[in-house]
């Protein structure tokens, strides 16, 4: 599991200080990078071998609105791989532990001179197994 910390900027935010609710899918992609990164995963890196992670499904759930200058914490964890796939639950949480939205992203694997889906790299496989 991997945490985030996300200070929420006023561009973060509709006109009464909300967070509008498309930013929450922003905060989930950081936690998510933020996370491989922590694993030794560099997305460039796989970019120069013609290899992306995209967003296949998102299912979120927005409980309890954060404002404007929160201080907010992106919890992602991965619940399952398979071959071309990776299943994360996401959490964004108050900084007093409040749970305010929630997600699970399915993240394929793609191999962007075909555009089509891909096995995902036996070495980020095997990393991506010991995290779960």
């Amino acid at each position: 599991m991997s945490t985030l910390a996300v200070r929420i900027y006023y561009e973060d935010t509709d006109a009464g200080g909300i967070v509008y609710y498309a930013n929450y899918l922003k905060f989930f992609e950081r936690g998510r990078t933020e996370f491989l990164r922590e694993l030794g995963i560099e997305q460039d890196t796989l970019l120069e071998k013609n290899i992306a992670f995209v967003v296949r499904k998102v299912d979120m759930d927005c409980l309890k609105p954060a404002r404007f200058n929160a201080l907010l914490n992106v919890k992602t964890q991965i619940i399952y791989h398979k071959k071309a796939s990776i299943r994360f639950k996401q959490e964004v949480f108050q900084e007093n532990g409040e749970l305010l939205c929630q997600a699970g992203t399915l993240i394929a694997c793609v191999n962007l001179q075909k555009m089509k889906p891909a096995a995902i790299p036996a070495e980020i496989i095997e990393v991506i197994a010991s995290a779960c």
